[in-house]
């Protein structure tokens, strides 16, 4: 499931000016959606690029007052959404029969643009009502008034995939809780509020509950052998590593090894935190969907996936791949009866993670116990399948 992060910035936050500060947190902090009203649209479009939704309020768009401002003034908004200043936020009593079933006829879609629902949920009237609203809402709003976690978890449990269920949090903990509640969680968030460590805190917690946490494994060393020159690949990203983190690389795709970072300094080079010496071009690199990508396919601006010595996991962006010819090691594991193995540039500041803690791929012998992810399908085009697959 994609989590995404929506930011609060109509009226009720306060004047353009505090509207304003807030949208452009969210743009710093990487918000997916601005959430205004209708007539503050082109203003958003000025700020930055970012999904807007708006509020469909009615009347005449306002004319933006700024005099160096090119923006339209009817710009449109990726979504409409209806609900506030009637039914939908109790300006508007639901009707006194209201049997669950919402007449929103604004919500009828047209080819262009989607449409959202906006509940704030005072009790099980209104709670039936966003069930109902979600029928027809590509995104349905929910902002619990009293109880936070009944209604989400009801609604959770009866809403399906046919709309995007976005929870009102005003903190990070807050969304950590909507993201995981039912072991499901809200497809997104709505955040209210202008704390700029609270936005960028929120828009963390959405990274982390996208992030798989993967069982690394150990193989223990059965050779380990000069093999010559071969075309080895660094991996330059546009991120700094810790130092227990590294990259998962080999030349089967079944066994991938963990590779640490250049985090370490040494007598004789600088360390490098952002890259990873990661093998000949041959060999597979996981990426964040699950898949793999041989190493010489890699460029500047993919994804790849950094992980931990503990299996977290997190994306970072290639700025650079350096490939030059230099002196190899073959290293080959044993793991529970299967034989895995990788090439790896032998030099004494290339590491991988084994049982005595950070060891240099020089120091390695027969015996060693070293980390690893592990998994017996085989790969097509980077993609798991089920198929007979001998790899030598």
């Amino acid at each position: 499931m994609t989590r995404s992060v929506w930011l609060k910035a109509d009226d009720s936050v306060g004047d353009w000016d505090e509207r304003r500060k807030r949208i452009t947190a969210g743009l710093e902090s990487g918000v997916d959606w601005v959430l205004v009203d209708e007539h503050d649209v082109a203003r958003v479009r000025e700020l930055g690029d970012v999904n807007v939704a708006a509020f469909r309020t009615g009347g005449d768009v306002d004319v933006i007052d700024d005099a160096e401002s090119e923006v339209e003034e009817d710009a449109e908004p990726d979504a409409y959404v209806v609900g506030k200043d009637g039914e939908g936020d109790g300006t508007v009593d639901l009707p006194g029969d209201f049997s669950g079933s919402a007449d929103l006829s604004t919500l009828r879609r047209d080819d262009d643009r989607a449409q959202g629902a906006y509940v704030r949920i005072f009790d099980e009237d209104y709670e039936a009502f966003a069930q109902s609203a979600a029928d027809d809402a590509e995104y349905t709003i929910i902002v619990s008034e009293n109880w936070q976690i009944i209604p989400l978890e009801n609604l959770i449990a009866r809403i399906g995939e046919e709309t995007t269920l976005i929870a009102g949090v005003t903190t990070a903990e807050e969304a950590q809780t909507a993201y995981e509640t039912l072991e499901l969680g809200a497809d997104a968030v709505l955040l209210d509020s202008s704390d700029p460590d609270e936005i960028r805190e929120t828009v963390e917690v959405r990274d982390e509950a996208e992030r798989e946490t993967l069982d690394l494994e150990w193989g223990e060393v059965t050779n380990v052998e000069r093999a010559g020159s071969a075309d080895r690949v660094c991996v330059d990203t546009g991120n700094l590593m810790d130092h227990d983190e590294g990259m998962l690389i080999g030349s089967m795709s079944r066994g991938l090894v963990f590779v640490h970072a250049e985090t370490a300094e040494s007598p004789y080079v600088a360390s490098r935190p952002f890259r990873v010496n990661a093998g000949a071009v041959h060999a597979y690199i996981r990426t964040p969907d699950g898949g793999t990508k041989y190493l010489s396919e890699l460029k500047s601006g993919d994804e790849v996936q950094v992980v931990d010595v503990n299996g977290n996991t997190r994306e970072a962006i290639v700025g650079r791949v350096k490939i030059e010819k230099r002196p190899m090691f073959r290293v080959e594991l044993d793991v529970d009866g299967d034989r895995v193995e990788t090439l790896i540039q032998n030099a004494e500041t290339v590491k991988v993670a084994t049982g005595e803690g950070r060891t240099a791929v020089t120091d390695l012998a027969e015996g060693d116990e070293v980390k690893l992810y592990y998994g017996d399908g085989a790969r097509h085009f980077g993609e798991a399948v089920e198929e007979s697959i001998i790899e030598k």
